[in-house]
């Protein structure tokens, strides 16, 4: 299955998308937090794909778009499906073990794993020195907060919780190099829509089986988390960011993220009353910083296209 060359020129206009979404983005652990006071994980993860899959639905329809797969698409957005389950029930529960902004911080750890990964299966997206020491900076303030340990009222087990959060975001990396290389030859909605109907059943089976469906009576906090985790995260910034993926590498674009982890951070001290300790505020500054130097200093030449089983391109 080939794909087009990635087209690795950052406008103003994307540049600006990817950073709004990226804030977005760092409220969607919080708000997640705030949801799973009601909805235990699995709970919360069908009803918040289900708001995703409306929006998105909709969306693609309104358009005009074909929202079933080809035949050859289908493996393929399969694959995606079951990569997007295992990430977001690994989030869910993560988040559920320890507090939002050691969560927000590890998440952010994707963009690491999503340039490493992308070195060997996006030829366009390699690797260069300062982007490695980049990277490892980034890496640094990531560890320094996986053996923190927040407030035991918001992560009754924060070490077991950091570790879950920490392999989400290996997921969500892999994911986003996985996107990037279907988009190239699939409409981005069918992606998007797919991968959430897929995890639909399984976080219903997992949610019938393991859970009760209520942890307490639904309030209008719980509505407005799962209305912002599904329509705005899972609709909106999953079309926006998909669709920019189809110009920009998933290095790159994973390098906006340095301003999900702040935003967060900022957004859980004033929601949850969460201390920002020296420990954490280190991980955020050396996160940071990290992502921006590797995005500062990002050069690439352009080079072949592979296909989805990393071969040349005719």
């Amino acid at each position: 299955m080939s794909h087009a060359d990635t087209v690795n020129r950052l406008t103003l206009g994307g540049a600006l998308a990817a950073l709004a979404i990226s804030i977005v983005w760092g409220g969607n652990v919080v708000a997640l937090k705030i949801s799973l006071e009601t909805f235990p994980p699995f709970w919360s993860a069908f009803w918040r794909m289900l708001t995703g899959i409306t929006v998105v639905g909709l969306w693609g329809w309104s358009q005009g778009r074909r929202l079933l797969p080809l035949k050859g698409e289908r493996r393929w957005l399969a694959a995606l499906g079951l990569l997007f389950t295992v990430q977001i029930t690994a989030m869910n529960h993560g988040v559920d073990f320890t507090s939002p902004a050691y969560a927000v911080v590890l998440l952010n750890s994707h963009p690491v794993f999503a340039n490493l990964l992308g070195h060997y299966f996006v030829p366009e997206d390699r690797l260069s020195w300062a982007r490695v020491v980049g990277l490892v900076l980034a890496f640094g303030g990531i560890c320094a907060v996986f053996l923190g340990k927040p407030d035991v009222s918001l992560g009754a087990r924060p070490i077991l919780g950091n570790l879950i959060v920490t392999c989400s975001g290996f997921l969500l990396g892999s994911r986003t190099v996985y996107t990037q290389r279907l988009v190239q030859t699939i409409d981005p909605v069918r992606p998007i829509l797919w991968m959430m109907t897929c995890s639909l059943p399984a976080f219903l089976i997992g949610a019938l089986i393991f859970e009760e469906p209520l942890l307490q009576p639904v309030g209008t906090e719980a509505i407005l988390a799962v209305l912002y985790q599904g329509a705005v995260v899972a609709g909106l910034c999953f079309i926006v960011w998909t669709t920019l993926l189809k110009t920009i590498s998933p290095g790159l674009l994973s390098m906006f993220a340095f301003s999900t982890p702040i935003f967060g951070v900022i957004l859980s001290a004033w929601i949850y009353a969460e201390a920002i300790t020296p420990r954490l505020m280190f991980g955020v500054v050396a996160v940071t910083t990290g992502i921006i130097i590797a995005t500062r200093n990002w050069r690439k030449p352009p080079t072949p296209a592979v296909d989805i089983d990393g071969g040349p391109t005719p």
